[in-house]
């Protein structure tokens, strides 16, 4: 029929369609949940999350999957608490250098990450897996189990300070949002990421270091991981071995419902960012209208197997890997 938008035009906006009627569906049970002061509750709560899936989302474009944000977090978390304490706790004096060096550590955990993946020719999923159980460890050894509370004024302003009834945290997301998206489409390394996720052997063909491309994806996606791990430090005030729980699932869970394929090449930081407000609201949702937390996981379980099933052409495909 003329002018029927077509399968792959439903694809595109199909996650943001599912956005709109979560937020039309909770609305209707509960008033509550369209406000401002709910939307804030939404953003502190997708910011850490948000900047983790942008990371995911670079792997992923790649055709590979990164399992090991939650060690990474963790690590990145404590490396910054201990650092910006040793340095006078405060963002006023010395303290500011935690920054940065933070970023550099969640690039190193990125580079090893990497390596082991291409130098030791170990599946993605495989190598980060258990580099993920080795930050979560030694994020253990590093702080004995105990929690490191940050109480910084200037860095907490992350949270406590409001601009237009949201936290300074949420525009600082923002920037980093379109750091990752100035990355992906604006950079050679951005081009070469879908180029190897679109294939590899035409990509190696062409030219490309893929094995390069592939190490620096994992450092970028690293890069992204320390982010989130200052927000989430940030948000409650406290550094600790658990502080990247939770993030495998969501992140993972919002680069896929997003939109952004699990072979490689297609979607981006825009569909991962739709993808993460999709999670939240759910999660966000069942809280306001009183539903029980355990139903959000097994909501979003459904949410990844009709996303995959709905973007994936199963007549072209003998077997399923």
């Amino acid at each position: 029929m003329t002018g029927f938008p077509n399968r792959e035009v439903l694809l595109r906006w199909a996650p943001l369609i599912v956005l709109l009627i979560l937020m039309l569906f909770f609305t209707a049970l509960e008033p509550r949940f369209f406000s401002v002061r709910n939307f804030a509750r939404i953003a502190i709560s997708a910011a850490p999350a948000l900047m983790v899936a942008v990371g995911v989302t670079f792997i992923i474009l790649m055709g590979s999957i990164d399992l090991s944000m939650e060690g990474a977090v963790s690590v990145c978390a404590v490396s910054f608490a201990f650092v910006f304490l040793w340095l006078g706790g405060s963002l006023g004096g010395w303290g500011w250098l935690a920054l940065p060096l933070t970023l550099v550590a969640g690039a190193v955990l990125g580079l090893v990450n990497g390596l082991v993946h291409v130098r030791l020719r170990i599946p993605s999923f495989m190598a980060s897996l258990a580099l993920g159980f080795v930050g979560t460890g030694l994020a253990m050894l590093m702080t004995g189990g105990d929690r490191i509370r940050i109480e910084d004024p200037a860095f907490r302003a992350l949270l406590t300070t409001r601009w237009l009834d949201f936290p300074v945290m949420i525009y600082v997301a923002g920037l980093f949002l379109l750091l990752g998206w100035f990355i992906q489409s604006r950079t050679t390394l951005g081009r070469n990421l879908y180029a190897v996720g679109g294939g590899e052997d035409l990509a190696h063909g062409s030219g490309l270091n893929v094995a390069r491309v592939r190490i620096m994806g994992f450092m970028l996606a690293g890069v992204f991981y320390a982010v989130g791990a200052l927000m989430a430090v940030a948000r409650i005030g406290i550094a600790e071995t658990a502080t990247g729980n939770g993030f495998m699932f969501t992140s993972i869970t919002a680069v896929v419902v997003g939109g952004t394929a699990l072979w490689g090449g297609t979607g981006g930081v825009w569909n991962t960012l739709v993808g993460v407000l999709i999670v939240s609201v759910i999660g966000n949702g069942m809280v306001v209208i009183g539903l029980p937390g355990y139903l959000q996981d097994g909501i979003l379980g459904l949410l990844v197997i009709i996303a995959v099933v709905l973007s994936t052409d199963r007549r072209s495909v003998s077997i399923v890997k």
